[in-house]
């Protein structure tokens, strides 16, 4: 990995909330490698293969992030971006191409693509370079959040309650990521199961509730409440510590 990439990965090794992320990629076994990658960081991706499915999708499912080819089937990705753009949707957008041709990265950025990445690539790369456009909408935020006896270390995807290891399955802890980076907010349930699942997935939002409810017993009363909001969601506050009187 030389310099710059290295710059560019110390950078970002900062907190990552999950996030459902629209993968556009013609080439299966690229896809997978990519998908699988993205997952391991807690990601949800949803994958398409063809430009125009894609560009259909945008236009009723909200994504935080799109990472989109440009050599697509019947529809490439400046045409997709174009119609993204045109409608008005900002999702953050990384334009993958193979093409050396210089004129297609200008146009995709004068098109309003975030940034590009020319393959092959090194996947430490592009991992940075996705963290970099999802946290840019967002402020940012320690690697280690603590909300009473409750610590989340974003970086290692580690939790512990009352200096305890707190061991969360994969979709548990992005569970607890999401609620802790809306703290106070009612989260619509039917955007956490979109934040949790792809469309492949089996799960919405009866599932949610499963894991809600999960996460309740294995956090108790003392550190996190996660209340109920009926016909909406769920809001999450922290559980006040009563202050110490001196007798």
């Amino acid at each position: 990995m030389d310099e710059a990439v290295a710059r560019l990965v110390l950078w970002t090794s900062i907190c990552e909330i999950p996030m459902r992320i629209l993968l556009v990629e013609d080439n299966p076994d690229l896809a997978d490698a990519v998908t699988r990658r993205l997952r391991r960081s807690g990601h949800t991706v949803d994958w398409e293969q063809d430009g125009l499915r894609a560009s259909g999708l945008l236009e009723y499912e909200r994504f935080d992030l799109v990472v989109l080819d440009i050599g697509l089937p019947r529809l490439d990705g400046i045409g997709v971006l174009s119609r993204m753009r045109e409608r008005g949707d900002a999702t953050p957008t990384l334009m993958l191409t193979a093409r050396a041709d210089i004129e297609d990265r200008v146009n995709a950025l004068d098109l309003g693509a975030d940034d590009y990445l020319g393959k092959p690539f090194d996947f430490r790369e592009f991992e940075a370079r996705c963290r970099v456009l999802l946290r840019r909408p967002r402020a940012q935020a320690a690697s280690v959040v603590r909300i009473g006896p409750l610590s989340l270390d974003h970086a290692a995807r580690r939790a512990t309650l009352h200096e305890q290891p707190l061991e969360l399955p994969r979709r548990e802890y992005s569970l607890l990521e999401i609620l802790v980076g809306q703290l106070g907010e009612v989260i619509d349930k039917q955007e956490l199961a979109n934040r949790l699942f792809g469309f492949h997935d089996v799960g919405g939002p009866n599932a949610v509730e499963l894991y809600v409810g999960r996460l309740r017993k294995r956090l108790g009363h003392d550190a996190l409440r996660i209340s109920t909001v009926r016909g909406v969601g769920y809001l999450a506050e922290a559980v006040e510590t009563p202050a110490a009187h001196d007798g």
